[in-house]
Parts: structure tokens; C-alpha cells; sequence
């Protein structure tokens, strides 16, 4: 088994509240190996935000250390963090976040445009050999409101996409959607991880369960199970 893409270890965050302080995760150690698909479940409030949020970059433990993509990201600076989530990391959010006055195309380009990870000329014909991939390529020059919502959701898995990184996270990518599309998302994801892109889901419900390579379940900031 090679290097994990992403290697948390003992993570304690602790946030200073007017009411003192408060504790989101506690020791948590996490290995996700390359074309894994994990379920991170928990309730509200049971740190599955804040554990994203820190193999993202987007906040620091208080303790503990978080390797991603081979990167010790608790390290980084906040230039050098966000060079490296945009080449590293593609984000799929629960409402799309498509932004409304670009194409669907122009939003899938965006990331490329912002790392400049591949030549001009080549960006629009792979965003749109993107969003053939995920049968919406008759979409592409229509503004995301012209979409249903099983539409605006494979436009931003193909935007995630984008720079080709090697971790896809999903933060409640099915919950504003129906179940009949909600399932063909969760198919999307399953055949993104075969192709060896590693994807990290957050979600409430079991419905990923046929799916997934594991699961881990939060409560309370600790890891109650792992399988």
C-alpha cells in the first residue's frame, strides 16, 4: 500500500467561545489511501465540518498534524494554501455554488484559469470533454439557472475536477437533491474513485452505503467508529 493522500494525525481543534472554550474534534487520526471512497457521517455538530475544513486548509488544528497530497498543510502559508488546494483539492458543496452569470463551461474553466494548470487554448475543450463525461456537454454554453438541480450538481463535480487533483471532497453533495438523482451523483463519485481519484464524502444519511469503500462516524468531536 503506497503513501495515503490524506494522513491526519492526532487532530485536536478547540475554538475560544465567549462561553470558554470549546472542543470540535478531539484526537482524531484519519489514513485515506488513493481511489478510496469515504463516508464521514455524524449529527450536526459532530465535527464533520471542522475535519474538512482542515484537511482543506481552511482552518488549523490546535494540535496534531494533517498531511494531504503530500503536503503538510497545517504548515502552509496562506499564499502557498491556496496555490496548492486549487491544484490539489476540488470542493463539491450541497447547493452547487456554480457562480450565475458565467456558462456552465465558463465556471468549469474557472479553476484552470485561476491555477493556470493547463494552457489557454486547451481549457475550454477540456471542460467540455468534462461535462460530456458527466452527459451534460449539450449544457455547457447556458447559464446554471437554465439547469435542473441533478444538472447544476454534475457541472460542479466536473468544475471540482477541473485541475485533475487527486482528492475530491463532497460536503452534502445529495441533500438538495431527489433520491433518483441523488443516486446517480453517488454512481458518479463510486466511478471517480475506481478511476483512482480518492473522494471524501460528508453526509447524514446512509444512502451512500453501496457505494462507499468506508466509512467513518463522528460524535461529540471524536471518532466513534471506523470500518
Amino acid at each position: 500500500m503506497g503513501a495515503p493522500v490524506i494522513d491526519v494525525r492526532d487532530v485536536t481543534k478547540t475554538y475560544e467561545t465567549a462561553s470558554g472554550p470549546f472542543t470540535s474534534l478531539r484526537n482524531v487520526s484519519l489514513r485515506v489511501q488513493p481511489g478510496d471512497f469515504l463516508a464521514v457521517v455524524g449529527r450536526s455538530g459532530s465535527g464533520k465540518s471542522t475535519l474538512i475544513n482542515m484537511i482543506t486548509g481552511i482552518d488549523r488544528p490546535t494540535s496534531g498534524e494533517v498531511h494531504v497530497a503530500g503536503a503538510a498543510v497545517h504548515e502552509l502559508g496562506q499564499q502557498a494554501l491556496a496555490s496548492w488546494r486549487g491544484r490539489n483539492v476540488g470542493v463539491v458543496f450541497q447547493f452547487f455554488q456554480l457562480l450565475p452569470t458565467l456558462t456552465v463551461a465558463e465556471n468549469v474553466m474557472l479553476p484552470m484559469d485561476f491555477c493556470a494548470t493547463f494552457p489557454a487554448k486547451e481549457r475550454r475543450p477540456r471542460a467540455l470533454a468534462l461535462l460530456d463525461r458527466f452527459g451534460i456537454a449539450d449544457q455547457a454554453d447556458k447559464l446554471p439557472s437554465a439547469l435542473s438541480g441533478g444538472q447544476q450538481q454534475r457541472a460542479a463535480i466536473a468544475r471540482a475536477l477541473a485541475n485533475d487533483p487527486p482528492l475530491l471532497l463532497a460536503d452534502e453533495p445529495t441533500g438538495n437533491l431527489d433520491s433518483c438523482t441523488a443516486l446517480d451523483v453517488l454512481e458518479l463519485f463510486a466511478a471517480i474513485a475506481a478511476g483512482g481519484t480518492t473522494v471524501v464524502m460528508v453526509t447524514h444519511g446512509q444512502e451512500a452505503a453501496p457505494y462507499i469503500t468506508s466509512t467513518m462516524e463522528l460524535a461529540d468531536g471524536a471518532v466513534t467508529a471506523h470500518v
